[in-house]
């Protein structure tokens, strides 16, 4: 065999070997971004599980409680500026995170402040229907956290593999950023303080 030809063999070998690998990392980056996209797909499926029993339980505690106006209006429009916010996963920023997360946190206190409400009818915490809600909202807050943690171990997985050598270079070769985490809300290490 001529050496020309057993040296364009060899390279056209060693160039498919190089070809194959840089698809296996390709399809490697492109399975774990879609499953962080599926993974906040999953923590917004939670979020808008909460805001859509926003309502019921209002309009439950309305009809005990018809003088906490201001309750009900604050949970509203938290309401409303946390459907307002959207992120598009393939594009997230931690500042998008921030915001939404704010958003969420605004709802989550506007909440409890309903409930703390509600503690003051007993008639009220005795109805069925609010017990029912109760129990959904406790059921939907702890999809939220299972969701919430549920993303942040697809972003670690893919953060940690896009930034690794040598995938890094196929990284940065076809525009695989970092994908932000959820973080726990300001104040989160500080045990609330609770007054009899």
């Amino acid at each position: 065999m001529n050496k020309s030809v057993l040296t364009t063999i060899v390279v056209i070998a060693v160039l498919g070997i190089i070809v194959v690998w840089m698809m296996g990392r390709y399809n490697a980056m492109v399975t774990m971004q879609e499953n962080v996209e599926n993974a906040w797909g999953q923590v917004e499926n939670q979020y808008q599980r909460r805001i859509d029993l926003i309502p019921n339980l209002v309009s439950t505690v309305k009809g005990y409680a018809k003088h906490e106006q201001e309750t009900y209006t604050s949970v509203m429009e938290a309401r409303a500026k946390a459907t307002q916010i959207t992120i598009d996963p393939t594009n997230a920023t931690p500042e998008q995170l921030a915001a939404y997360q704010n958003a969420q946190g605004e709802l989550s206190q506007a909440l409890g402040r309903l409930l703390a409400v509600a503690e003051n009818y007993p008639e009220l915490k005795a109805n069925e229907h609010f017990s029912q809600l109760i129990d959904q909202l406790e059921g939907t807050e702890n999809r939220i956290t299972f969701a919430r943690n549920t993303f942040n171990d697809a972003a670690k997985e893919y953060n940690t593999y896009i930034r690794q050598f040598p995938s890094n270079i196929i990284a940065s070769m076809f525009g695989f950023e970092r994908k932000p985490y959820f973080q726990a809300e300001e104040g989160a290490n500080k045990a609330p303080k609770v007054e009899f």
